[in-house]
């Protein structure tokens, strides 16, 4: 039976004869399917691989021939005797010529060649010229990488080809497949040990060069700094405010670049000669500046138009966010150094810490009572007082927005660190005379008594009470890190766009008041024109130094109190003595009935007088009173606008919270 049906076979005659009635079915034998050549894949990995290759080492070549090319020569600043003799300028001499020592070893470090040079002279005796032929040492340039990535493609084509015949008959055999398989993957591992060698050695190539370019950025980083530092030293009022001087600072930067890149260095290689181009830079761009200034101030109206449609143009047009986004220039002079937080929460902390400070001070008050016993009690008392603006400041860099409940708890960690209450016990041996009598019998039987005095011993016990108050600067900065250090200097430096938020100065930053012509009348009472005449020389100085310096601050507070205490100090008065406008100036003048409230009509000159800006009930300022009229108050102030100024008010000035009344008998 065959699958054409039933056949019979004389196997005699070698003879078949088919007897079924099946039809004959036609069977055709399918085409073979040729294999699928997968060895095409495999070819173009290898040209991928040898592709990637060469293209790694033209971008390695690539960026440090375009950082050769973009980078400027930096030259040696040469320095004067004096310059390298100033304590302001010698730490920065010093850094320059360390970066270029330091570049000079770096560029002698770079492969040079041999290159033959061609020379012209001309001599004058034979009239005649000539060429002189001479080699030169230069720099090796940046050349190609290795050529076995290039050389190594034809072979890696080659070896592409025979693999991909090889897999066209490998699945007829399995140890053929087997060892195929494992020759690719010894392959595989061979190429890519030869990549990391040849990666490696394109980076030991390559590394003179990265070097010589990080040492020249650092050398123009120190010269920068130090045409910076000379700049603002010779011209101190351009540099007078943070936002200032990143602007004069960026602009020396640029100008020193410039002049490097166009080779304009010949008049100023001299550091005296580049300091002067930054000097000259500095003083355009403050004159652009006060040109500017000068302009909207001519035209207030137009301006704040033109700023209005701006704004409401970009805010039809782009949304807040975009907004956002122009404006950022604009104002982040001005919110990069605000204080982030409510004004009600800064005041919530501030009044957090003083009730800390309260009970501090309460304990010192009970220290008799909680300790009893003693024969003497001693007392080194540092006075309890804080710069509200450097607390807040360390708050505002760390946590930036935050609310009470949020510092709480960091709170007292700061107040023990500020302050240190110390109680030590001390025994002293003294002696003390007692009498008594002494009877005695003579020879005859006679009693004679004698007094006897004599010195007895005993333990004197004396209680030493210490308090120090340690400065905020000396250790709020070390909780900090890099970034929140820098943040903080900025915050303090500008209080926070808040000066007044605690009291302690005047927002005024207008000139003073003209004196000439007034005639001052002293009134019923008598004044002092020593300390008229001492806070009137004050007119003009700015910053509070020596005020809060001779308080006993280590850095810039609100100063006006302390300007007064000076004055009254430097007029010969050890009181009254105060830092602090309500919490120490007004209670010393009421708790003595010397406080005259706003409309005294008795005041004299060398009286104090207490502003009340924001109308809280609470003193904010306070200044000297150099006379008065019919109608005005004229004083002197210390921390109006951060200077000393002569002011005048009306005499029913709102803001006048009232007088500390000075005896001068």
């Amino acid at each position: 039976m065959s699958r054409d049906g039933l056949v019979e076979t004389n196997e005699t005659q070698q003879t078949t004869r088919r007897i079924s009635g099946r039809e004959t079915e036609e069977f055709i034998r399918p085409a073979p399917v040729p294999e699928k050549d997968t060895g095409t894949a495999a070819r173009v990995l290898e040209h991928l691989e040898a592709q990637h290759d060469v293209q790694t080492a033209k971008r390695d070549e690539r960026i440090l021939k375009r950082e050769a090319t973009g980078r400027s020569k930096v030259s040696r600043l040469q320095f004067t005797g004096e310059e390298r003799a100033s304590p302001e300028l010698a730490p920065y001499v010093r850094k320059a010529e360390k970066a270029a020592d330091r570049l000079e070893k770096a560029q002698a470090a770079v492969p040079k060649k041999k290159k033959l040079v061609r020379q012209r002279t001309f001599d004058e005796v034979s009239g005649k010229a000539r060429t002189r032929l001479h080699f030169a040492e230069t720099e090796k340039p940046i050349g190609k990488g290795p050529p076995s990535a290039v050389v190594s493609r034809p072979l890696r084509e080659v070896g592409a080809a025979v693999h991909n015949e090889i897999h066209a008959v490998e699945k007829e055999n399995v140890g053929v497949e087997g060892a195929h398989k494992s020759e690719k993957v010894t392959e595989r591992l061979a190429r890519h040990g030869s990549r990391a060698i040849r990666q490696g050695y394109r980076r030991h190539r390559l590394r003179p060069y990265r070097a010589a370019a990080k040492a020249e950025k650092a050398a123009l980083k120190a010269n920068t700094a130090y045409l910076y530092q000379k700049a603002a030293l010779e011209d101190p009022q351009y540099f007078s405010n943070p936002l200032s001087r990143f602007w004069q600072k960026q602009r020396i930067k640029r100008q020193y670049a410039k002049a490097l890149r166009t080779g304009a260095m010949g008049g100023a290689k001299t550091a005296a000669g580049a300091a002067k181009n930054s000097r000259r830079a500095a003083r355009k761009a403050e004159k652009e500046t006060r040109k500017a200034v000068g302009f909207i101030a001519r035209h207030p109206a137009g301006v704040t138009i033109a700023v209005c449609i701006l704004i409401f143009s970009i805010v039809m047009l782009s949304g807040l966010s975009s907004c956002s986004s122009m404006l950022t220039g604009g104002i982040n002079s001005i919110l990069g150094t605000s204080y982030t937080s409510e004004d009600a929460d800064l005041v919530a902390v501030e009044r957090h810490y003083e009730g800390l400070e309260a009970d501090l001070q309460a304990r010192l008050d009970r220290i008799e009572q909680d300790h009893p016993g003693y024969d003497e009690y001693r007392y080194d008392l540092a006075e309890i007082f804080h710069n509200p603006h450097e607390l807040e400041s360390y708050l505002t860099a760390r946590y930036q927005s935050y609310t009470l409940s949020d510092v709480q708890g960091e709170l007292p960690q700061i107040f023990e660190q500020q302050y240190t209450l110390t109680l030590t016990e001390e025994i002293e041996v003294r002696y003390r005379e007692e009498t008594h009598t002494e009877t005695s019998t003579d020879e005859d039987g006679n009693t004679h008594e004698e007094t006897v005095t004599e010195q007895v011993p005993y333990d004197y016990h004396i209680l030493n009470v210490k308090l120090t108050n340690t400065p905020f600067s000396s250790f709020l900065p070390d909780r900090l890190d890099e970034e929140q250090q820098k943040m903080y200097a900025v915050y303090l430096e500008t209080s926070g766009n808040k000066p007044l938020v605690f009291g302690g100065g005047s927002p005024d930053t207008g000139p003073s008041t003209d004196l000439g012509g007034v005639h001052f009348v002293d009134g019923r009472r008598p004044g002092n024109p020593d300390v008229v005449n001492i806070a009137k020389r004050q007119e003009g100085n700015t910053g509070g130094y020596p005020y809060w310096s001779w308080y006993g601050f280590d850095g810039r507070v609100a100063w006006c109190a302390c300007f007064v205490s000076w004055c009254y100090h430097e007029a010969g008065l050890s009181e009254p003595r105060f830092a602090a406008c309500q919490s120490q100036g007004v209670p010393w003048f009421t708790s003595r009935g010397q406080w005259g409230a706003r409309g005294y009509k008795d005041i004299a000159p060398g009286d104090s007088i207490f502003f009340d800006w924001d109308g809280d009930g609470g003193a904010d300022h306070v200044g000297i009173v150099i006379g008065r009229d019919d109608e005005r108050v004229y004083t002197a102030e210390g921390n109006s606008g951060n200077a000393c100024k002569i002011k005048s008010y009306d005499l029913d000035y709102k803001c006048i919270k009232g007088y500390g009344l000075m005896n001068w008998d």
